[in-house]
């Protein structure tokens, strides 16, 4: 794995801003956090599967690099140019041992990160994604 632009990009569908990597918005109400991935078709390739998600404060990548502590480490199948992960609040509490979800009109205090695998085999790490709280 490296640092390096992937020849196939994977965009968050749903963004709304960038503060500064893609941000998308989740309700409490709904206790609900939707993120949605996708690939350009133009590159004739798919989404195998999402490999391994992972949650760790911005911009920390390591989480995701490993094979233990994962947020998701059972593959999720996709088969398309696109997929769209949900979770709950309740969920990440669970599984971050975070006791309290965020006052709104602010960011979780951890990130979302993806490993993907296309269909020809090659992984993928997108831009970490963070969630901004509503109500």
């Amino acid at each position: 794995m490296t640092d390096s632009r992937p020849a196939v990009p994977v965009t968050v569908a749903n963004v709304f801003d960038y503060r500064p990597a893609p941000t998308v918005k989740a309700s409490k109400l709904e206790n609900k956090i939707v993120i949605t991935l996708q690939i350009p078709e133009s590159t004739g390739r798919k989404i195998r599967e999402i490999t391994r998600v992972a949650v760790n404060p911005n911009g920390n990548y390591t989480a995701i690099q490993s094979t233990t502590g994962l947020y998701v480490s059972d593959p999720i199948p996709v088969n398309n140019t696109s997929v769209t992960f949900n979770t709950t609040f309740d969920e990440f509490k669970a599984k971050t041992g975070i006791t309290t979800v965020p006052a709104s009109n602010t960011l979780l205090t951890r990130d979302f990160y993806f490993l993907l695998t296309l269909d020809n085999g090659e992984t993928v790490i997108p831009e970490n994604v963070r969630v901004w709280v509503v109500d």
